[in-house]
Formats: C-alpha cells, sequence, structure tokens
C-alpha cells in the first residue's frame, strides 16, 4: 500500500494597504450610508416633481383660489428639501473619503460632487427667496387682494433640477469618464 500526503494549499498572502491611502468605511457603515444617500437623494427628487406639479398646477388652472394654494404650499417644501440636499451632500462626502471611488478620483464622483454643492445654493439662495414671494402672492390672491406682482416665473428650478439630479443618478449607475488624473 502506497500512502500519499495530501498537499496543503497555501493560503493567499493578506491584503495591505499603502501606507498613504485612506482607511476604507467597514462594510456595514458604508452599506447605511450609500442607503441614506440614496434615500435623500430620492426623496430630493421627489419633492422636486411635487414642486413642478404645484408650479404647473397653479399656472395652467383658471381657478384663482386653487393657484392661491399651490403658490402657498410651496414654501413648504424648500426647508425640507434643503435638508435632504445637504444629507444628499454629506453621506456623498462620507462615501467618497471611505470609498475607493474618492471625491476628486473619478470624474463622475466630482460632477456629482459639483451637481449637489451647486444645487443645495440655488435651493438656499435663489429658490428660498423666490418661493417666499411666491407664496406671499398665493396669500393675497387667497384674501381676494387684487397682488401688485404677478408669480414670477417658478417654472425653471424644478425642471432644471430634477433633470440635474437624474443626470447624477444615471452617472450614479455607469459611473463614465474614468479617472480625473491618470496614476
Amino acid at each position: 500500500m502506497s500512502t500519499q500526503a495530501t498537499a496543503v494549499k497555501p493560503r493567499p498572502a493578506p491584503v495591505r494597504r499603502s501606507a498613504g491611502r485612506e482607511r476604507l468605511l467597514p462594510r456595514r457603515t458604508r452599506k447605511a450610508v450609500l442607503v441614506a444617500h440614496i434615500v435623500s437623494a430620492g426623496a430630493w427628487i421627489g419633492l422636486d416633481v411635487v414642486l413642478a406639479v404645484l408650479v404647473f398646477t397653479a399656472a395652467g388652472t383658471s381657478d384663482a383660489q386653487l393657484a392661491a394654494l399651490c403658490y402657498q404650499v410651496l414654501e413648504l417644501l424648500v426647508w425640507p428639501m434643503l435638508t435632504l440636499a445637504a444629507l444628499c451632500l454629506v453621506s456623498g462626502v462620507v462615501l467618497g473619503l471611505g470609498t475607493k471611488y474618492g471625491l476628486v478620483r473619478y470624474w463622475w464622483v466630482a460632477v456629482k460632487l459639483v451637481l449637489n454643492l451647486a444645487l443645495l445654493a440655488l435651493v438656499a439662495f435663489a429658490l428660498r427667496s423666490g418661493v417666499t414671494e411666491i407664496a406671499e402672492y398665493g396669500r393675497q390672491l387667497a384674501a381676494g387682494q387684487a397682488p401688485l406682482r404677478g408669480p414670477g416665473d417658478l417654472v425653471y428650478p424644478p425642471i432644471v433640477s430634477t433633470t440635474a439630479l437624474l443626470f447624477a443618478t444615471v452617472i450614479s449607475v455607469y459611473k463614465p469618464w474614468g479617472r480625473l488624473r491618470k496614476k
């Protein structure tokens, strides 16, 4: 009888990170932050759609009371939108710093960061003041007063914001353009 020794497969060496590379987020933490990022972005898109429905309903109706109500409700969307934009930004930065994609390592991440910052600034400074004026117009309209000014043009903010957020979603899935700098 011959006895054969069983060959033992050697274990692969553990992967070591270079000293200069940032520590990646633990898996559970990364997934929790990713869920927060996806949910905040999705809710932000949803609020933009609600904004669009209210704006287009008010602009397209001949019922002054319905238009007044739509204009007044717009004001309620600004703070939730700001909160979601900030949550989306913070969770995106955490993901950028804690994953292999980095904040400015890939074009698609850098574009998303710039879009998020720009949209957050637009909501905070342009939309907030515009919606406050529109809500006042709606209150005057509801009270039966003849407002001094028209409602302005709020058609563009929901179109621009929704388009930009959908574009950010698409590039998150397809991850185009590669690295910013070649190694």
